[in-house]
């Protein structure tokens, strides 16, 4: 039987477990049945970053682990996304550079926050920008041959703009919040 205290971790770790699977089936060409396949994987995957933070904090089970592993398996999989979406001419490369470029520095910029004993909370605007990241590629991923609505994938790619404002946005406050607690103490 599984104890509640383990779910949001297992929540996080199906999105590990989801990611090779994804790099198989988000290919240019593949068969409408293996990309509906991939969409289904990402939005399942997407859905459990809202599961796992839900029920930790809801039945109050979050864990070190869990504080460590959520934000690494949602940046994981958005890289996966973005990088799988390039060849298929869905994602420009040099906004999936920027996207991936934040992430980085975000997550070097906590790690010198935590080695000292500071937490540095995500902010609600990292909140959206998680949210509208994980809409705009799962629009993207799906495959517009199923449902030929026109104007699908533009939809996402407006979204993914929106995204990387938020994306660049949200940096910028994380550093400044970084700069004011962590170098000015």
């Amino acid at each position: 039987m599984v104890k509640l205290s383990n779910i949001p971790n297992l929540l996080t770790g199906y999105r590990f477990a989801v990611i090779i699977p994804l790099l198989l089936f988000l290919r240019p060409g593949a068969t409408e049945d293996v990309s509906l396949t991939a969409f289904i994987l990402f939005v399942s995957a997407a859905l459990t970053d809202l599961a796992d933070g839900y029920v930790a904090r809801k039945f109050q089970v979050e864990s070190v682990l869990g504080k460590l592993m959520d934000p690494l398996a949602d940046k994981i999989l958005v890289t996966v996304a973005l990088v799988m979406l390039i060849p298929m001419g869905r994602v420009p490369a040099w906004v999936c550079f920027m996207i991936i470029s934040r992430e980085m520095i975000i997550t070097g910029l906590r790690s010198v926050a935590a080695a000292s004993g500071t937490v540095i909370a995500a902010s609600r605007m990292g909140k959206y920008k998680s949210a509208t990241q994980l809409t705009a590629l799962s629009i993207l991923i799906f495959p517009a041959s199923l449902f030929p609505l026109y104007g699908l994938h533009q939809l996402g790619t407006a979204i993914l703009y929106l995204a990387l404002f938020l994306t660049v946005w949200s940096g910028i406050q994380y550093f400044h919040r970084f700069r004011r607690v962590y170098l000015e103490e």
